[in-house]
């Protein structure tokens, strides 16, 4: 009887302890999400007529490129405006040629004046206009300057009224079509940041003093995408969930070619991650 009675208990022990194995395995294989790193809402700093958009929902774009135009005709006539009046040069040149020759006529009044053949009223007046020359020419210059100046602030004012996207991605959404109004309140499209992705998951907080910034997870997909890859941790929470006991971690899946979607349900295995970390 006591030999029947130990063996059960054997029996026991191995099931507990293989149903506690599993229990383990089990936990190390974590809900997450796959997100975009971002996404952007483009929209416009000036308010104003779309005229036209370059992309279309599920475009890839790069950082810089231009997605959209609004009308901008006023804008651009005031640019060619003032470009025009900066190129010219012609009021300075001419004060500058008018200055040479009151210079000149400056230095024949001095050799008067040296040897008593000019009076000194004349030689004054001749040295006043001299100091007016210079005035006028100091005076065009700074005009020429400001009219440059004109053609940046024309040139910036001409630039909002173009769209460029600030990232690389993919348009997400298109709002606005070419003869729509877009003001503060809305915007054009949504570009979608996709490389790298983030992968967010919530851990028990037993596995707090495991998880080390930089260290590689395996990250895989469900279905239909499927498949396994490898994610860096890049941001640890440091404040716990005390209602479930667990706390947040966030992780960076590479994804070239944007060949993944954001927006999927995934599972993280830290077992896995190691396993092939050994075997390397």
């Amino acid at each position: 009887m006591s030999i029947a009675r130990t063996v059960i208990a054997a029996a026991l022990a191995m099931c507990s302890a293989s149903s506690a194995g599993a229990a383990r395995a089990e936990n190390r294989r974590i809900d997450c999400v796959i997100d975009p790193t971002m996404t952007v809402k483009l929209g416009s700093p000036t308010a104003g007529l779309v005229s036209e958009v370059l992309v279309d929902r599920g475009d890839v774009v790069v950082a810089g490129q231009v997605v959209a135009r609004l009308e901008s005709s006023v804008e651009a006539a005031t640019l060619e405006l003032n470009r025009a009046r900066a190129a010219s040069a012609a009021r300075v040149e001419a004060q500058a040629a008018r200055l040479t020759l009151s210079r000149a006529r400056m230095g024949r009044a001095r050799e008067l004046l040296a040897r008593n053949s000019f009076t000194r009223d004349k030689f004054d007046e001749q040295r006043a206009d001299t100091r007016v020359a210079e005035e006028d020419l100091a005076r065009e210059k700074v005009e020429l300057r400001l009219a440059e100046l004109e053609v940046e602030r024309s040139r910036a004012v001409l630039e909002q009224r173009t769209i460029r996207s600030p990232i690389a991605g993919v348009i997400g959404e298109r709002k606005l079509s070419p003869g729509e109004f877009v003001h503060q309140d809305t915007f054009i499209m949504s570009v979608v940041h996709l490389d790298p992705l983030h992968v967010e998951a919530f851990l028990p907080v037993a596995m707090y003093p495991k998880i080390k910034l930089g260290e590689a997870v395996m990250v895989s997909p469900d279905e239909p995408v499927g498949g396994s890859r490898l994610a860096t941790v890049s941001v640890i929470d440091r404040v716990f969930d005390p209602a479930s006991a667990t706390f947040g971690v966030r992780l960076l899946l590479p994804n070239p070619d944007n060949r993944l979607p954001g927006g999927q349900r995934c599972k993280l295995d830290f077992d896995e991650a190691a396993r092939e970390r050994d075997a390397q």
